[in-house]
Formats: structure tokens, sequence, C-alpha cells
């Protein structure tokens, strides 16, 4: 393991949106170093549900056909960052799926670096944000394909919802590709709960927070689709919802 010792600014682009001062109180960061090696498989679950502050920053090596599941839930901190550096080898497969539920004052965040530096490696990236109060949720993701990694399959859907007005959602899904036989691709969307479908659910007889609920935990269940524990990722998400409603 390895310390990020600089306190950065927000001149530093992974760090422009972040709260510098609840930064402060977790800094400096213990980089978690995780290597899977050649045809193995691993999995890590990211769950953050406390109050206070919390960064993380996990570095992910994957071997020559080696797959690796991350789920991400945080729903909580004041302040909540997660860092996420993955280095792809051949026919290696990296999946993300992430959710990020905040209201109030609180300033969550994703950040992720993405490498494919092996030939037909693929890797899936789903992050899922809903914010209330006046929150901040961001996404930073950034999918690099070194040259010669051709065969690639890469793609990143980035989605949030805001309940309210005042929220804030920032994302930049970002691609560096240099190689030439590639799958690359990336969507984003920031929007408010759809009115028809909110208007449907209640002509069939959900109460309005019942039908915000429900659209909500299907948004947010798509970051936590097939994950070893998706049963206790989706629970504990509804239950910080509840909360937020």
């Amino acid at each position: 393991m390895t310390l990020e010792l600089t306190l950065p600014t927000r001149k530093d682009e992974d760090f422009r949106y972040s709260d510098i001062e609840a930064l402060r109180s977790v800094w400096p960061i213990v980089t978690e170093e995780i290597e899977v090696a050649a045809d193995a498989e691993g999995a890590l679950e990211i769950v953050e549900t406390g109050a206070g502050a919390v960064a993380r920053h996990v570095a992910i090596t994957l071997g020559k056909g080696a797959k690796f599941d991350l789920r991400v839930l945080t729903a909580g901190p004041a302040y909540g960052r997660i860092a996420v550096d993955v280095k792809l080898g051949e026919d290696a497969d990296f999946t993300l799926g992430a959710a990020q539920l905040a209201t109030g004052s609180e300033t969550l965040e994703v950040v992720t670096q993405v490498t494919h530096a092996g030939l037909n490696a693929t890797s899936a990236q789903i992050i899922r944000t809903v914010l209330a109060g006046a929150s901040v949720g961001t996404y930073l993701g950034r999918i690099a394909v070194e040259r010669g990694a051709d065969g690639t399959d890469a793609e990143q859907s980035v989605r949030a919802m805001l309940l309210e007005r005042t929220a804030t959602a920032n994302a930049r899904p970002e691609l560096e590709i240099y190689a030439d036989d590639v799958k690359a691709a990336h969507g984003c969307a920031v929007g408010e709960l759809d009115a028809q479908g909110l208007f449907y659910l209640m002509s069939r007889g959900l109460t309005p927070p019942q039908a915000k609920r429900l659209m909500l935990q299907a948004f947010i269940a798509e970051a936590f689709t097939g994950a070893p524990g998706e049963e206790t990722l989706s629970e504990a998400a509804l239950a910080r919802l509840e909360a937020i409603l």
C-alpha cells in the first residue's frame, strides 16, 4: 500500500468538485492495492453509509484472463470519495457498478481511471446517482486504451437523478484511445423523475412517495445487477432512499 501525501486543490482535475476542507480531515489516503493473477477472479464491495467523511483509493491490476467485480454504495457520508484505478491485461474483464445517494449538503464523488493495456480486454462501468437538497454528486471517469490493446471493449453508463433543483450533478466521462480495433462508448444523462411515469404509477393507486421510491429503486438497482451481494446492496440503498424521501 502507498500514501497520497500532498493535499490537492481544486486546480487538480480529479479534485475539481471536491470538498477540500472535508478531504483534509481524512488525508492522506492509503492506496489499497489489489492484484488478480492470470485467470483468477476477484470481487469487492465498498459500502459507506456512515455520517462522517470518508475517502478511499483502490488500485486494481488484472492479469491475463482475470476478472474483477467491484460494487460501490455511498449513501450517508457528509463527504465521500471513492477513487478507482484499474489496469487490465490481455483478455481481462472488469465490472464496476456504483450508486451515490445524497441529501442536505453532502458531497459524494466517484473517480475512475480504467486502463486497457492488453488485447481483447473488456470493461463496463454503471454509475447511478440520486441527489436531493443542496447535495453534490460527481463522477469523473477516464478510459485509456494503450497502443496495441486491440480488441478492447469498454463502456460507461452515467446517469444522475435530481430530486430538487438545488442539487448539483457533475459528470465527465472521458475516452483516450491509442489503438485501432476498439469498441468504446459512454453515455451520460442528468435529469429528473419522469412525470408521466409518476402519474402512471399514482393512477394505479400508489401515493406520490411510493411512486418515487419505486422508480428510484429500479434506477439504482441497475448498478447492482449481477453482483454477488446484489440483494444486500439494494436493501441498503433502499433504506437510504427512505430517509431521503
